[in-house]
């Protein structure tokens, strides 16, 4: 016989069909369709359907249910995340992360499971097993803050209730130390320097710090040659290139003769402490004259081939610097100067490292590098390294405070 617990319209029911198991039905809202969506539940004993009815209530007032509808796989929602949900809100540069994180790892590595059934260990197998096919620690830990990102999305609109990515360890990730260049090698990389074209773009990145994307995105309305200072306020994209020859070409996008960049050239600081105004030395002032007065000659050169769009750093033709580009010149510019291989961002550290050595005010150096307040000890931390120097003036400044009298008389005095 059935045994059945009949309930009023709308309340949970129990019951006990012909097989002997046991069913529970837990009214939960209103589907999309304006149908009422009642879940079901089963189990072998009534103590059991009762615990999970039970349970289903709570998750329910708690407002923790899972939203009715498409059963998500982990492939099909990391596509739709990606495409329709992020590409809509953060920067190009972002997306890209995204993109290959989903792409490149996510989807072969997870995309079978199902959305709901996603576990933490299910994450934590997946990173090591990246580690051991020899994916760096860094790309790892891009894989899992793009996955978080992609499940705290699917929780917020219900698809899932819980981030199994927030309950996960994280792949660890050791920030390697970053060793600045001493001023003696900033010296020579400025020497040579000056035997190449854009001479100013390097200056202005070892001197001020300036991001790649700051430095190239400049324009010469940027420059106040009156009060000797640049204003930053856009940074240089990468361009993202489709075939303009219907692809028959036959060579990969940014190798097409008729390539066509599909990306806006540059995009606003992101921040509103990255748009900022920044005082010039006279030197470098100098160097942008000289710079300018070059730009005009290769222009004349160029005639009718000339791009006229206002950049400060362009091409022998006017075109803004491809940011690729760029970073094989810094690349030839150490070599040229016999100074130890760095990563272009190393620049922005010898900068930070540099105003450290000098003894700027905290607040005059998070206005130079562009750094949100509440972030800016945080970034001094990582950005202005203990160097020697750096050390051996604080050692000199205790010593002179300690023991004033044994200075003095060394010195002379």
């Amino acid at each position: 016989m059935t045994q059945k617990t009949r309930q009023p319209n709308g309340a949970s029911s129990i019951h006990q069909a012909k097989d002997g198991r046991w069913h529970g039905y837990v009214t939960v809202g209103v589907k999309d369709d304006g149908r009422t969506d009642r879940r079901h539940v089963t189990s072998k004993t009534r103590a059991e359907i009762t615990k999970k009815v039970r349970e289903l209530e709570r998750q329910r007032d708690a407002g923790n249910v899972r939203k009715a509808g498409q059963t998500w796989t982990v492939q099909t929602w990391l596509a739709h995340w990606v495409e329709n949900i992020a590409a809509l809100h953060v920067s190009e540069n972002t997306i890209d992360g995204y993109r290959v994180a989903v792409y490149h790892h996510l989807t072969p590595g997870l995309g079978a499971h199902r959305l709901a059934k996603l576990e933490p260990e299910h994450l934590e197998r997946f990173y090591k097993k990246m580690r051991d096919n020899g994916s760096a620690a860094g790309t790892a830990h891009q894989a899992h803050r793009t996955v978080r990102a992609a499940l705290n999305e699917a929780v917020r609109r219900r698809h899932i209730t819980v981030n199994p990515a927030t309950i996960a360890k994280a792949p660890r990730l050791e920030e390697e130390e970053v060793e600045p260049y001493s001023v003696e090698e900033v010296q020579r990389i400025l020497l040579e320097a000056e035997r190449h074209r854009n001479t100013a773009r390097w200056v202005i990145a070892l001197a001020l710090g300036l991001r790649q994307g700051e430095v190239l995105g400049l324009q010469w309305t940027d420059v106040d040659w009156e009060a000797g200072v640049i204003r930053v306020s856009r940074g240089r994209l990468r361009p993202r290139y489709q075939h303009g020859c219907g692809n028959r070409c036959g060579r990969k996008l940014g190798y097409c003769p008729q390539r066509i960049n599909t990306r806006r050239e540059t995009k606003d600081t992101k921040s509103r402490a990255g748009k900022r105004p920044i005082g010039i030395p006279e030197e470098l002032m100098k160097l942008l004259r000289r710079h300018k007065e070059e730009q005009d000659r290769e222009r004349r050169i160029a005639r009718d081939l000339w791009v006229e769009k206002g950049y400060v750093f362009t091409s022998p033709t006017g075109e803004p610097l491809n940011p690729n580009t760029d970073y094989h010149k810094w690349k030839d510019l150490l070599k040229a100067a016999d100074v130890r291989d760095g990563r272009l961002h190393d620049a922005r550290h010898t900068a930070a490292t540099v105003l450290l050595i000098l003894g700027v005010p905290d607040a005059i150096v998070d206005a130079i590098m562009g750094w949100e307040p509440g972030k800016s000890a945080r970034m001094r931390r990582r950005y202005q390294h203990l160097t020697g120097r750096v050390l051996q003036d604080t050692a000199d400044k205790i010593g002179g405070l300690l023991w004033p009298v044994h200075t003095q008389a060394s010195q002379g005095i």
